[in-house]
C-alpha cells in the first residue's frame, strides 16, 4: 500500500530523474540525450505521442509544442477510426491538435537510451484546451477544488501479472497457454517473487531514475501477480507518473523477455486492481479532513466528501471501470468490491477509510488495473465536491461483510454503467456535456465491438453441441 496522500507536501522530494529545461539542454549539448518523447495519455489510458530529435525539441518544440492528429482521442483500442465523436471525424477532416509540453514534467527515461520524456497538454490550434482529454478533465476538477482553497493528494496502487512469455509470443498464441511467472499464490511471499526480482528491481530503479519515489514491491494472489507502490503526490503529478510507470514497466518487461498485463481480469482468479487513495488539504497544508474532537476523527468536510463518493459512485462508475472486462473483477469474496459502502479499514467495502490525523484518507477500491487514472481521480474529486456543495450527510459505516449487505451494488456491466453516466446530473454538471457524450460514445463503440465478436467460449459450447 502506498504512503498516505495526506502527509504535508513539504515532505515530498524530487527524484534525481526530474529535469529542468537547463539540465535537459546541458545533457543535449553533452550528447547524453538525443531524443525527447512528447507524450499524453489517451482515452484508453495509453501513453501516446512522438519521439522528436533533442535539438528540434530545444529549437522549436519546447517553446511552441508539436502536432498530432486529433483522431488520437477518437479511436478504439485497435486504433480504428469510429463514428460518433463530435471533436474528430472524416467530416471534420481529422485535423491536428497541439501537444504543449508541461515543462514541469520533464524527466529522464533510464530504460530508453539517450531519452527524456515530457507530458503534454492538448490544445486546439487556436489555443483552446481539448476538454475531452483525460489530463484536462482532471485539471478542471483540481481547479474547482482550488476555488474552495483545497488541494488533492493521491496515491495509486497498480497491480499486474508477469508472464515468462514475450509480448510477441503472447500475441502469436492468441494470449492462450501463457506461463505465469509463479506457480501458486504469492501474496506477500518472497521466495517465488525473487524469481521475478531482476525484472521488478529494474522497474523500481528505472522509475526512481525517472523522478518517482518508489516505495517497494509485494507479491499478490494471482500467479505471477505483483504490485509496485509509489509515494503519494499532488493528484496531477501522481497521474502523470502513473502513465509513465505503466508504459515503462511494459517496455522494461519486453527487454527482459517477459510480458506483463494490467488487465482488470485476465483469468478466473484474482483480478488486477488499482486502488486509489485520496485526501485533500488546505493550500497551507492543513489536514482539513481531520478533526480529532469528532466521531472517527472526521471533520465535517470529510463527512461531506465521503458522502459525495457514495452518492455519485454508481453514476460515475464509467470513469472507474471503462471496459467490458473491467466488470468481471466484481465478484463476492474476491477483494474486489460489489457494495457501495464505506467502512473503517474494511476491505469488503468499496470505500475504505484508513489513517488518522495527518494521514486520514479514503481508498476507492472500485478501479481495476485498466483504469484511466486521470478520469478516475477526476470522478473522485467531482463526487467529493458534490458532497461538499450539497452538504450531504454521511451514512453510518458498514461493519462486517459488505458482500452480504443490502447496500446498493456497483454496476455489473459496461452497458448499465454507461446508462447511469449518461443520465447523471452530477456527471454533466461536473464535466460538461461534451465530455459526457465523448465517453459515452467510447462505451458504445466498445459494446458494439464486443457484441459482434465470436468468442472461444461460444465455439466450445456451440461448435458440435448446438
Amino acid at each position: 500500500m502506498s504512503s498516505s496522500p495526506a502527509a504535508p507536501a513539504a515532505s515530498q522530494s524530487l527524484g534525481t530523474g526530474n529535469l529542468s529545461l537547463d539540465e535537459l539542454y546541458r545533457q543535449i549539448d553533452e550528447g547524453s540525450i538525443d531524443t525527447v518523447i512528447v507524450a499524453f495519455t489517451d482515452m484508453q489510458g495509453r501513453l501516446v505521442g512522438k519521439r522528436v530529435a533533442a535539438r528540434l525539441f530545444r529549437d522549436e518544440v519546447a517553446g511552441h509544442g508539436a502536432e498530432a492528429c486529433n483522431y488520437l482521442l477518437a479511436v478504439d483500442v485497435e486504433m480504428n477510426t469510429v463514428a460518433g465523436y463530435s471533436m474528430s471525424s472524416w467530416e471534420r477532416g481529422y485535423g491536428d491538435m497541439a501537444l504543449i509540453p508541461d515543462l514541469d514534467t520533464l524527466r529522464s527515461a533510464p530504460w530508453l537510451p539517450g531519452t527524456a520524456i515530457v507530458t503534454a497538454d492538448l490544445r486546439w490550434l487556436d489555443g483552446a484546451p481539448v476538454v475531452q482529454s483525460p489530463r484536462q478533465i482532471l485539471q478542471a476538477q483540481i481547479a474547482r477544488l482550488a476555488e474552495k482553497g483545497l488541494v488533492p493528494f493521491v496515491g495509486t496502487e497498480l497491480e499486474f501479472i508477469v508472464f515468462d512469455d514475450t509480448y510477441r509470443d503472447a500475441w502469436s498464441k492468441g494470449y492462450r497457454g501463457l506461463t505465469p511467472a509463479s506457480d501458486y499464490n504469492i501474496d506477500y511471499a518472497l521466495l517465488a517473487s525473487t524469481r521475478m526480482e531482476p525484472l521488478l528491481r529494474d522497474i523500481r530503479n528505472s522509475m526512481d531514475g525517472a523522478g518517482m519515489y518508489c516505495e517497494g514491491v509485494k507479491g499478490e494472489c494471482n500467479f505471477g501477480q505483483q504490485e509496485i507502490a509509489f509515494r503519494y503526490a499532488h493528484a496531477l503529478s501522481t497521474c502523470d507518473n502513473h502513465s509513465i510507470y505503466k508504459n515503462g514497466a511494459k517496455e522494461i518487461a519486453d527487454r527482459h523477455g517477459k510480458a506483463l498485463t494490467f488487465m482488470a481480469k485476465f483469468n478466473e482468479r484474482e483480478g488486477n486492481s488499482c486502488h486509489i487513495h485520496l485526501s485533500v488539504r488546505s493550500v497551507d497544508g492543513d489536514p482539513v479532513m481531520s478533526d480529532p474532537s469528532r466521531t472517527y476523527g472526521f471533520s465535517k468536510l470529510m463527512e461531506h466528501f465521503l458522502a459525495g463518493q457514495l452518492a455519485a459512485m454508481r453514476e460515475l462508475s464509467l470513469f472507474f471501470a471503462p471496459n467490458i472486462n473491467s466488470y468481471k473483477r466484481y465478484a463476492d469474496g474476491s477483494f474486489a468490491p460489489t457494495a457501495v459502502a464505506w467502512g473503517l479499514d474494511n476491505r469488503t467495502c468499496s470505500l475504505r477509510v484508513v489513517g488518522r490525523g495527518q494521514s486520514l484518507r479514503f481508498e476507492n477500491r472500485v478501479p481495476g488495473g485498466d483504469v484511466n487514472q486521470y478520469l478516475a481521480v477526476a470522478a473522485m474529486i467531482a463526487a467529493g465536491l458534490h458532497g461538499i456543495e450539497n452538504e450531504l450527510e454521511l451514512e453510518p459505516l458498514l461493519e462486517g461483510n459488505a458482500y452480504e449487505s443490502d447496500k446498493p451494488r456497483v454496476p455489473s456491466n459496461l452497458r448499465d454503467a454507461a446508462a447511469l453516466f449518461g443520465g447523471s446530473d452530477i456527471a454533466r454538471s461536473a464535466f460538461g456535456d461534451e465530455v459526457v457524450e465523448h465517453y459515452l460514445n467510447n462505451a458504445r463503440v466498445e459494446l458494439a465491438a464486443f457484441e459482434s465478436a465470436v468468442t472461444d467460449w461460444e465455439r466450445v459450447r456451440g461448435f458440435e453441441r448446438f
